[in-house]
């Protein structure tokens, strides 16, 4: 089978894509994408480090799972970092992240002024906070919804977990990681 981009007749490796296609895809979110012209990228960066206004300016070059990025150097650099140095100086810690105040981080967003450093549970949080977190229901391979959930917390005072994974067709485990609170900690009951 080949390539399912027009013109390319290399053998698919992954999801109907050669290599040289998936990995464009992996990186640009395009298979098609790629080999950003350097100047215009550096001329948007440039622009972006001055721009004062409170709209979400998507980056429109190379992204990584949505966040923009560029070559500096020969390095590839993630831009909302660059631009939150730029404008909050250097991180607190090598592990600080770049947060948006917006919510729109994924999807490119690379204002300057939506920007501060948090650390990873601090952007979590943000991300719970703006109602981008893909937890309970909206994980794609839960099985349990919520209501589920807090009838399991009830049922654990008076039955085994065995039978209570049983019944609702999930590990054992899995029930053990709700009591524990290691899973669904975040649900009220």
């Amino acid at each position: 089978m080949s390539c399912s981009v027009d013109g390319c007749y290399d053998q698919s490796i992954k999801k109907g894509l050669c290599n040289r296609h998936y990995l464009r895809k992996w990186r640009h979110g395009n298979p098609t994408a790629g080999g950003t012209d350097k100047k215009a990228a550096q001329k948007m960066l440039d622009y972006l480090y001055g721009y004062d206004g409170d709209d979400c300016i998507k980056w429109p070059y190379a992204t990584v799972n949505g966040y923009g990025q560029i070559r500096i150097e020969g390095k590839a650099k993630l831009v909302t970092r660059l631009l939150c140095q730029g404008a909050n100086g250097d991180p607190p810690t090598p592990k600080h992240e770049a947060a948006h105040s917006c919510g729109n981080g994924h999807l490119g967003c690379s204002n300057r002024n939506h920007l501060r450093w948090a650390t990873r549970q601090e952007n979590r949080q943000d991300m719970i906070d703006h109602g981008k977190s893909q937890r309970g229901v909206k994980c794609h391979f839960s099985s349990l919804s919520e209501k589920d959930v807090k009838e399991i917390r009830h049922l654990l005072s008076c039955t085994s977990q065995r039978k209570i994974a049983s019944k609702f067709g999930v590990s054992q485990t899995a029930i053990t990681s709700i009591a524990t609170g290691k899973s669904w900690a975040w649900l009220e009951n």
